[in-house]
């Protein structure tokens, strides 16, 4: 599984890519966690709000910072 997490270094994107840091770690997945910055990549992802969360390619927040359960939620039902 491929984590990214999108966003321009602000502390609401730090504070998101700290979250699913923690929720990676409690759910024990195989992850590849990646914290992108390059605004070219994000916009070419679709995104208008940051901080986003893509898993597997697919964007599955955008625009808020996940809870600790949201991003373990998200972390458990993606196969």
């Amino acid at each position: 599984m491929r984590i990214e997490v999108l966003g321009s270094g602000c502390p609401r994107c730090k504070q998101t890519y700290k979250i699913m840091q923690m929720a990676v770690v409690e759910t024990g997945k195989e992850v590849e966690l990646i914290y992108e910055t390059d605004i070219n990549k994000i916009i070419s992802k679709g995104i208008m709000a940051t901080p986003a969360v893509a898993i597997d390619g697919k964007v599955v927040i955008s625009g808020k910072i996940p809870t600790l359960e949201e991003a373990k939620q998200l972390i458990q039902n993606t196969q």
